[in-house]
């Protein structure tokens, strides 16, 4: 086919190679020319050898035949020329909508070749525009409407609430368990979902609504015409409850969590830009403040923005500077009131912003992941202080170390761990790491394989924040832990509220049918350590022994300690 198409165009090309002339037009008229003074060159050579008329006919017959020529020429040059003119208006309009994309507007009622030509082209570009307009302005996976094409109609719409002088509410919507659905079930499962949130929003906003797919878990939808913010409100509740609803794919049942932040014109910002950059910051605060929950923005978010960035910026540098410290809190037997162990805990001083709480820069940190390498700095230097500890003559001592959820993620952290453990010559004894029940949830299964690795090195495992998360008994009973610890929220209130000495009773006794050492922080008062001890708390942690110290003061603490239960047993 090819070949015969090559062949069929053999007269096109030779033409083409000619330097004049340059059009295809003026190719085809020069042919006709050529063609239409065949007879008349012809009439005259025949003339010129035979010789057999006189010379007034040979004349007359010539100029006739001249004559005729080049009307007959004329006309046919003519005829062609308009003939053409589909040809040429056909690849006019190709260069239009290639260079201009401007869609042709040709005669589509003829049915012969050329007719044919013209009404394939006009229905080829409009389809081929079609579907460039929906790959630049629509989202292929959902058929949403994309980012490009949300901020040019949130535009218009800005244009016409300003006109009328009406408020226009932009929400974003963040799945934030989207990325564990992904990697626990895959991209086939995670796709499906999107379409389907995709169709729930759909069918919840308004003619006038917009909504779009901002990325892979964020949505965005704007409401004109409001006329107060509080409309707002019935809305996002809605949303909200129909997004609490499982929803089933491929035989599972999804549990999905939906975050909304919202801004509102004119309060919030006077263009699209930053209305949704400020929509995405109360969406952030959404998603610090609670699941499945939704957050007007305000000016304060906006500070607390701007002080974030500070912090970043200076977290950065914080390593490298020297900036950081452990201070340390001792955990006490609450029999005997020997010094078992102690708490790292990470402290920062910045010459320019002063001491900076871990409950501000540890978020930032595990966010961008500078938690990896101050997670391994603690790590290190907890391991080494220990050691300096045992070197000093103390007597031995559990280090305890936090771990993050980044850190648990972290593909090498069971070998980072060894490698520290070997570099600070530190017993695996002398180390105890916590992790968060919350964390652990996470990813399930990972975390279990990962304790599992450490547990089995011989190091001691506690599980902190007990009660404060979501997991079942079922998961405590496979989690490879040695210590568990009663969260502060539970002992603050013990001896004055029920429910909290209920809890604590519960998690005590649970502890113990699980042969668990059972650890409780947050102690400050002698009521407190009275009730805990009573009821068979192990340890004791808390400001009612000690706060948190740096290693020189804790030092100090330490050899009074020993000195003091040294004393005892000799006046024993």
């Amino acid at each position: 086919m090819i070949r015969k198409t090559n062949q069929n165009l053999g007269l096109y090309s030779f033409l083409s190679e000619l330097p004049h002339p340059k059009t295809y037009k003026g190719k085809i008229m020069l042919v006709a020319f050529l063609g239409t003074h065949v007879p008349l060159l012809s009439l005259l050579l025949h003339f010129l050898i035979s010789n057999s008329f006189s010379l007034d006919m040979t004349v007359r017959v010539l100029a006739i035949a001249l004559v005729a020529t080049l009307v007959g020429t004329g006309i046919t040059l003519y005829v062609l020329h308009k003939l053409l003119a589909p040809v040429i208006l056909t690849s006019s309009a190709l260069r239009k909508y290639y260079n201009q994309k401007q869609l042709p507007s040709l005669p589509t009622q003829y049915t012969d070749e050329v007719g044919t030509l013209m009404a394939d082209t006009v229905q080829t570009l409009n389809k081929l525009d079609q579907v460039i307009e929906h790959l630049t302005n629509y989202d292929n996976l959902t058929g949403l409407p994309n980012r490009v094409l949300f901020t040019d109609r949130l535009q218009q719409a800005l244009s016409n609430a300003e006109g009328k002088n009406r408020l226009l509410g932009v929400i974003c919507l963040h799945l934030p368990n989207f990325r564990e659905i992904n990697n626990a079930l895959g991209s086939d499962v995670s796709n499906q979902l999107l379409r389907i949130v995709a169709q729930k929003l759909n069918a919840y906003v308004g003619r006038t609504d917009l909504l779009c797919h901002l990325n892979s878990n964020e949505f965005a939808i704007a409401l004109p015409d409001l006329t107060t913010s509080e409309e707002a409100i019935p809305f996002c509740q809605s949303l909200l409850r129909e997004f609490a609803l499982p929803i089933s794919i491929q035989g599972n049942q999804l549990h999905i969590q939906a975050n909304l932040g919202i801004t509102v014109y004119p309060f919030d910002g006077n263009n699209v830009d930053q209305l949704l950059q400020n929509a995405h910051t109360a969406v952030d605060e959404a998603k610090r403040r609670a699941p499945n929950s939704y957050q007007f923005f305000g000016t304060e978010m906006n500070a607390q923005l701007q002080e974030r960035l500070v912090l970043e910026t200076q977290l950065r540098y914080a390593l490298e500077r020297n900036e950081l410290q452990l201070h340390y809190q001792p955990r006490v037997d609450a029999n005997s009131g020997k010094i078992l162990g102690a708490e790292a805990l990470i402290r920062w001083q910045n010459p320019q912003l002063g001491f900076v709480s871990p409950v501000k820069f540890i978020p930032i940190a595990e966010a961008n992941g500078l938690i990896i390498p101050i997670g391994e700095w603690v790590l290190r230097t907890a391991c080494n202080q220990n050691r300096l500890w045992k070197e000093a003559g103390l007597p031995p001592l559990r280090v305890a170390v936090n771990l993050s959820a980044r850190q648990l993620a972290q593909p090498n952290l069971v070998d980072l761990v060894a490698q520290i453990l070997a570099e600070t010559n530190l017993s695996v004894d002398d180390l105890e790491l916590e992790v968060t029940e919350s964390l652990i949830m996470e990813n399930v299964e990972h975390s279990i394989k990962v304790l599992q690795e450490l547990h089995e090195m011989g190091i001691t495992l506690a599980l902190d924040d007990f009660g404060t998360g979501f997991s079942s008994l079922n998961y405590l009973r496979r989690f490879p832990i040695d210590i568990l610890k009663i969260d502060r929220s539970f002992v603050n209130n013990v001896v004055v509220n029920q429910e909290d000495a209920a809890v604590t009773n519960t998690i005590i006794n649970l502890a113990k049918d699980l042969n668990l050492h059972i650890t409780a922080e947050g102690v400050e008062t002698q009521e407190q350590f009275e009730y805990l001890k009573i009821k068979g708390c192990d340890e004791i942690q808390g400001y009612y022994f000690s706060k948190p110290l740096p290693s020189s003061a804790i030092t100090e603490l330490l050899q009074k300690n020993h000195q003091s239960l040294q004393q005892k047993v000799a006046a024993v």
